[in-house]
């Protein structure tokens, strides 16, 4: 979660000190919350949904343009509080802002669009419809690789579909939250979206409260406690990656380029990063020395920010320091990098065993693994062996090779000469050790919503 974390026996938890990742310096304080602020949040928000969702959806999208409109019109204030959070790039904040308003902008139409199917008499004498109904309030507990825009990839949605939401944002970047729940009190009005701050255990607590549904995004072990709390109400999870990449030996010129791009952006913390790349023997070198020479070209202070916080500095570099690959490549770094902050440089590993740690566990930061493999089935068979299925990509020119992997990938999300692609149109949702749910497209709306058959006799 954070350095920041404290005591969770405490009822009463001590001030938190949040720090700048890219110098590791104090910025400012927070307390956790705990029962009675999620109480009253929570309360709050159930007061308001049913005034919002008494709305048209006409009326909720106005809101949402909005909402969205506000926050393009103070952009510069949003990037700041990103990057004093995140740390990240001037660009990948401002990167960030333009998504989230586009989600908002894209779910304030998409809640316009009929869902259910087209009523009929399916039983004689009788005519039937279908309603989608909100659930009611949904708890939104988001992560810090990307603290606006996972908020808006939950918000927009749940929103759009009548719902309430009491937002957690993690503990180390509360920031642009606070700020579109203000933005979101006056414009869609008091209590529509509601905000608590904390700690793990304070996602806990709103997990186990009078929600109607909590949407995680984070880590599996928070996702099995979210689970645990959340009983049998709605659920959707987003659980992260370790993402794996084949390339095949008729790959596009530029695919280690591309590849290193990919994997650095937000310093590799992206759920659906490229992580494990994996070739054929006869190109596993070749390979190996393009990874590393792009990853020479992309400098953790100049061209990537740092990462978030120093828990995952010291996760990171445990997992770098128990893996047995006898290939590292380390690149430089930029002179700007605060040896203070939590800045690490771009890394490949090489020549190193297929259940080699900084393999299996998600290490969720700039660096690549490269493993080797005797065809394109045993590449497949790599690539799907790892508890996580959300996002894949295949390199290559064959087309029909090509789609022929693509299908054969356990993922939600593949890319094809390509990776870390995303519009709000395209549906983005794991399998297996990655969750269950979707995020983005018209399909979002249904984890927000619930059917209702209407049935009458017509006489």
């Amino acid at each position: 979660m954070s350095d920041a974390d404290v005591p969770e026996t405490s009822d009463r938890p001590s001030p938190v000190t949040l720090r700048d990742p890219r110098d590791g310096t104090p910025r400012s304080h927070t307390v956790p919350a705990r029962d009675d602020e999620v109480r009253e949040a929570v309360a709050d928000a159930r007061r308001a949904q049913k005034g919002w969702a008494a709305l048209t959806p006409a009326e909720r999208g106005d809101r949402l343009l909005r909402l969205a409109d506000a926050v393009e019109a103070t952009a510069a204030k949003y990037v700041d509080a990103e990057r004093a959070g995140t740390g990240k790039p001037e660009e990948e904040a401002r990167a960030e802002v333009r998504n989230a308003t586009d989600l908002l902008r894209f779910y304030a139409g998409a809640g316009r669009t009929g869902l259910a199917p087209a009523g009929g008499r399916y039983l004689t004498g009788h005519e039937s419809w279908v309603r989608w109904e909100p659930l009611g309030t949904v708890a939104a507990i988001v992560p810090w690789n990307y603290p606006l825009m996972m908020a808006a990839w939950r918000l927009g949605p749940a929103l759009a579909a009548g719902n309430s939401v009491v937002l957690k944002p993690a503990l180390t970047t509360p920031d642009t939250a606070q700020l579109l729940a203000a933005d979101a009190q006056e414009i869609l009005g008091p209590g529509v979206v509601r905000t608590v701050t904390g700690d793990r255990e304070t996602g806990r607590l709103l997990a186990r409260s009078a929600v109607d549904a909590v949407a995680f995004t984070g880590s599996v072990a928070g996702g099995l406690d979210v689970a645990a709390g959340a009983g049998l109400r709605r659920l959707s999870l987003e659980l992260g990656g370790n993402c794996p990449v084949v390339v095949l030996p008729d790959a596009p010129a530029d695919s280690c380029q591309e590849i290193v791009r990919a994997c650095v952006y937000n310093a590799g913390q992206s759920c659906a990063a490229p992580a494990r790349v994996i070739t054929l023997r006869e190109n596993y070198h070749r390979v190996m020395e393009g990874l590393a020479d792009a990853m020479d070209n992309q400098r953790a202070g100049a061209d990537f920010g740092p990462l978030n916080n120093s828990d995952q500095l010291a996760r990171y570099d445990r997992i770098l320091r128990s893996s047995s690959a006898a290939f590292v490549h380390t690149a430089p770094m930029a002179p700007q990098a605060e040896p203070t902050g939590y800045w690490r440089a771009g890394t490949v590993l090489a020549y190193l065993e297929d259940d080699d740690p900084a393999v299996r566990e998600e290490v969720f930061g700039p660096c690549l693994t490269v493993q080797c493999a005797d065809s394109v089935e045993h590449a497949v068979a790599l690539a799907n062996s790892t508890p996580m299925a959300l996002a894949a990509s295949v390199w290559g020119g064959d087309a029909s090779r090509l789609l022929t992997v693509a299908q054969a990938l356990d993922a939600g999300e593949v890319w094809v000469n390509c990776h870390l692609r995303q519009t709000a149109e395209l549906p983005h949702g794991g399998r297996r050790g990655s969750g269950h749910g979707t995020d983005l497209s018209t399909l979002a709306l249904h984890e927000y919503q619930r059917p209702k058959t209407v049935t009458v006799r017509l006489s």
